[in-house]
């Protein structure tokens, strides 16, 4: 299962109005579950089942940074961005501006950007994703800094659609 597949089915989820649903295939487990009817939070849970035994370390780190990422947000800052369009990330990993240490970023604060253009790419796992806009405009804000750590619908960047 790639990453477009993964996106894809949490992107059904929420629109299905599913409170929670589970997938398990050879060695991939999803779990899916979507806020109260109130509430926007959407939490994916993806496992890749080792063929060796597991490390508990690597298990706990995760779940520690997902419980410490809403607590970023501040509301001053919301309200003077609400009329620019937010790029979240789709995945936990680390991010990266440049599609290699020795090439220029992908896009600059000031850059138009169409639907399709990549915007950076997400390390997860040793794997590269490369991050597409789903959005027209130009980009106002870079919300994060290169080589951090970003998790689930992490704010990356700030698009003006106008």
């Amino acid at each position: 299962m790639d990453i477009k597949e993964i996106q894809s089915l949490i992107k059904f989820v929420a629109k299905s109005g599913a409170t929670e649903v589970k997938l398990e295939m050879d060695d991939v487990k999803i779990t899916i579950r979507t806020g109260e009817t109130g509430s926007k939070g959407e939490t994916t849970y993806i496992q890749q089942v080792p063929s060796m035994a597991p490390a508990p370390v690597a298990q706990a780190a995760p779940q520690a940074a997902v419980d410490a990422a809403p607590a970023a947000a501040t509301p001053a800052a919301a309200d003077e961005d609400s009329k620019y369009i937010t790029v979240k990330s789709p995945i936990i990993g680390t991010f990266y501006r440049k599609p290699s240490p020795d090439k220029p970023v992908f896009i600059e604060v000031g850059d138009t950007i169409n639907t399709g253009d990549v915007l950076c790419v997400i390390e997860a796992m040793k794997l590269f994703n490369e991050i597409e806009s789903e959005v027209s405009g130009k980009i106002v804000k870079v919300l994060v800094d290169d080589a951090s750590p970003v998790e689930f619908d992490q704010p990356l960047f700030l698009v003006d659609p106008s």
